[in-house]
């Protein structure tokens, strides 16, 4: 397989290693950017974008990043913190009033960002033509009882929750749709090719998405998929399964469309690594506010997921000791991982940037090998 693009020489290995990935035959595109210090020492991308061969992944192709968008929200959010728009500990009903009901009138945006506040999945069943519509699910989540007390310390993954929860205090804090915010606050002044909510004149770049078959996984994975497939009523199906478009939309217009800043992000390797850069320049928050998004909020056995996670605000924190939850390079590393193998996050103690996305999706529900791979070659090429 032909790489394209850029890479340091420094770097050869891992460029011979992205390389490698082609090698399997399932793997049509991806895409990988590293920045250190701010500087871009690989840049390069391989494959097949579109769903039929021949249709070539470009230097500006863009691809679903699923859960990789949920920092975005979260420095937008933090932005408006910052401003005094919203409040970390404030409740969240004073500025959304109708969210106070069924027992929530406490919740923070806070305990929403780490995912301490028991609101994951909606339990009424609800018709597939829901996802798209902001208003029946937002209505939804403020009518929700939390499925367990955000008193209690525990915490379960929103998988797309997060996205209606935090993109409507977004919309109301900010006063316009939470994509055009995100666009605002962080893609633009960074120059990032970054899009929540798609123009359909982009529509030509977007990657087609396809699903890897015949590896089932890591345990973590095939418990939670035994789990949704066997015990629809459960927080972990319910959060994956309602609506049921959740998990097959990715490629259909209207996924593409909507302002949901959960998952429904678009951008490249070149865009995770840039907004990973501008972190940790200090370009997007001041200090106290990345200080607070990256230190330890929530740790332990995951309601939804049924693994252990470790997040921050809006992040991923890095679990050294488990296979599937580590990032592969230092210990303070912080970042989010996408279904099916995309990833962005920051190594503060290198000052490297790192971005990978691929439209060939895996079966991990953390990170998938393929990025963990490239990021631990990353930080032996760097030394």
């Amino acid at each position: 397989m032909q790489v394209q693009g850029y890479f340091d020489l420094k770097f050869e290995a891992l460029k011979d290693a992205f390389a490698a990935l082609f090698e399997d035959g399932q793997t049509r595109g991806a895409a990988l950017c590293v920045q250190v210090g701010g500087e871009t020492v690989v840049d390069l991308w391989a494959g097949l974008a579109g769903r039929e061969d021949g249709e070539a992944w470009q230097s500006d192709t863009i691809a679903n990043l699923f859960s990789c968008t949920k920092p975005f929200a979260t420095v937008a959010a933090l932005q408006l913190v910052e401003e005094g728009k919203l409040d970390l500990d404030a409740p969240v009903a004073r500025l959304w009033p109708e969210f106070a009901a069924a027992g929530k009138e406490r919740i923070t945006l806070r305990q929403l960002l780490c995912h301490q506040a028991g609101l994951p999945a909606i339990r009424a069943p609800l018709a597939a033509e829901m996802l798209y519509d902001w208003r029946v699910m937002t209505e939804a989540l403020a009518a929700e009882a939390p499925w367990w007390s955000p008193r209690d310390g525990g915490h379960g993954y929103a998988p797309i929750t997060f996205g209606w929860l935090i993109g409507e205090l977004l919309r109301r804090a900010d006063g316009r749709e939470p994509g055009h915010s995100i666009a605002a606050r962080v893609a633009r002044p960074l120059g990032l090719d970054f899009h929540v909510g798609l123009d359909d004149a982009e529509f030509h770049r977007v990657a087609h998405i396809s699903r890897n078959k015949g590896n089932p996984g890591d345990a973590a994975a095939q418990r939670l998929v035994r789990v949704t497939m066997s015990e629809p009523e459960t927080l972990s199906s319910r959060a994956f399964t309602n609506p049921p478009s959740i998990l097959n939309s990715s490629n259909k217009p209207e996924w593409r469309r909507m302002h949901q800043p959960a998952a429904n992000g678009h951008g490249n390797a070149r865009s995770l690594a840039g907004f990973y850069a501008g972190l940790l320049d200090g370009r997007l928050l001041p200090d106290e506010l990345l200080d607070e998004m990256t230190r330890e909020h929530s740790c332990g056995e995951d309601r939804t997921l049924l693994t252990p996670t470790r997040f921050g605000l809006g992040c991923m924190l890095d679990q050294p000791a488990l296979a599937n939850a580590t990032f592969a390079l230092g210990p303070r590393a912080f970042g989010h991982p996408g279904a099916g193998g995309s990833c962005g996050f920051a190594d503060p103690e290198r000052e490297l940037a790192f971005g990978f996305v691929t439209n060939s999706l895996g079966p991990y529900i953390l990170m998938d090998p393929r990025a963990q791979k490239l990021a631990r070659l990353a930080g032996e090429c760097l030394g």
